[in-house]
């Protein structure tokens, strides 16, 4: 070995006072583990109050007003905490923003709520997430894995019951349709994420009557 090295064993050697006095300079840790943390350390307006997506406030103080679809219209309110997801609008006070765990749990009780707390509009998997835009009984629309290419280039790998197997590249604003029981694999060839719109149609539009033949991020 060459021996023209130190190696870092992970000991320092300080007094109290110092360490204190470097901790006080330094460090900006902080736990935000609450909506009430959120307030904390984001940038105030001159009514102290937290602002995010199209909001419109009279004599509003002090407040969280985090917006995503719709516009939130507040009027001569103080220290409220006003969340706005495309599964639920939350308004609390602040300071109680730890008790939302305890609201899921209401939620998750009642039956006409319980499916928020288990099914979300976008849903995250290892290859991206999508978007349910809407659903009704014998269709559903959501932004996820095909067939109307929005953005970016879509390769389509078509497999029929006779083992035949096609290629298609799906360009923006072209489509590609995927018959029944069609063995199918979508992927992006491209360098920029690709965005798609899916239209289900049929007697049976839910997820467990997918049968996965090969699978890349291993899930079960």
């Amino acid at each position: 070995m060459a021996g023209n090295y130190y190696w870092n064993s992970g000991m320092f050697a300080f007094s109290i006072k110092t360490i204190f006095e470097e901790f006080e300079k330094h460090s900006v840790w902080s736990d935000i583990g609450s909506w009430d943390s959120v307030y904390e350390v984001l940038d105030k307006d001159e009514n102290k109050n937290v602002k995010f997506g199209k909001v419109v406030d009279i004599d509003t103080k002090n407040s969280l007003i985090l917006g995503n679809e719709r516009i939130i219209a507040t009027v001569g309110v103080e220290d409220l905490m006003i969340i706005e997801t495309p599964d639920v609008i939350v308004v609390a006070k602040k300071g109680e923003g730890q008790k939302i765990k305890d609201l899921v749990c209401i939620l998750k009780e009642n039956p006409e709520t319980k499916k928020i707390t288990e099914f979300h509009k976008t849903v995250y998997r290892p290859w991206g997430s999508y978007t349910e835009l809407e659903k009704k009984e014998r269709y559903r629309i959501k932004r996820s894995e095909h067939w109307v290419v929005v953005k970016g280039t879509a390769k389509v790998i078509l497999e029929d019951s006779e083992g035949n197997r096609k290629e298609i590249f799906v360009h923006e604003n072209e489509n590609v349709f995927v018959p029944k029981t069609t063995k199918h694999r979508l992927v992006n060839p491209g360098k920029i994420p690709l965005e798609i719109i899916e239209v289900q149609v049929g007697e049976y539009v839910k997820k467990d009557d997918i049968v996965r033949f090969e699978d890349r991020y291993k899930r079960g």
